[in-house]
């Protein structure tokens, strides 16, 4: 069984996939990490990130054991991936990998932003996770202020509206819900609430 959980930055996505596959002894794949251990080698090989040539290297040859999860987390990675993401070739040579990992048994959960419609367009269930874009700024400004004291509500709205734009607007598998998935909006529910509304839909499919 294959779940597909797409959405926007900061949703709640990649909490609610996790929690999926642990009630489920599912494998988990956050796509996201992929882009983002891109972005960091190619930060840490001083590359520019507008040269998709090498970007394209990077992703064919990619080895997640090499990097921490914990330095994919920065928001200049974060910001790295969303620039690389847009290069067809890098979404090509990642996109093997990823179907390989959803092919696992018993099952798989992955989120990203295009799982439903290109990465497992034939995934058992899709969900796509949404907030408002406030809050949505809001729970990253809350998880980064006390790295970055310095950074400002206002910076970090602009950025998720930034990255939004870019994810949506790309010609390569941008960001958009799947017509047969369902929607979660998370803006006024906290984690257990939005887990317990997804479980239910999963557990309803699997006893029909």
């Amino acid at each position: 069984m294959i779940i597909a959980v797409d959405g926007p930055s900061a949703a709640g996505k990649g909490t609610l996939a996790r929690g999926i596959a642990k009630a489920l002894g599912y494998h988990f794949l956050d796509t996201g990490s992929l882009y983002r251990a891109v972005g960091l080698v190619m930060l840490r090989q001083g590359k520019s990130l507008d040269d998709a040539v090498a970007a394209a290297e990077i992703a064919a040859t990619l080895d997640l054991a090499s990097v921490r999860d914990e330095d994919l987390r920065s928001e200049e990675v974060a910001a790295a991936a969303s620039r690389i993401s847009v290069y067809p070739k890098v979404r090509a040579n990642l996109l093997q990998f990823q179907r390989d990992f959803a092919a696992r048994k018993p099952g798989a959960v992955l989120d990203g932003r295009d799982i439903g419609t290109v990465v497992c367009p034939n995934a058992d269930l899709k969900f796509f996770v949404t907030a408002s874009t406030e809050i949505r700024a809001r729970r990253r400004f809350d998880e980064l202020k006390a790295r970055h004291p310095d950074l400002s509500f206002e910076q970090v709205f602009e950025d998720v509206q930034a990255r939004d734009e870019r994810d949506a607007t790309r010609t390569t598998a941008p960001t958009a819900m799947a017509e047969d998935a369902i929607m979660i909006d998370t803006s006024e529910l906290d984690r257990d609430e939005a887990l317990k509304a997804v479980m239910d839909v999963v557990n309803e499919h699997m006893a029909g």
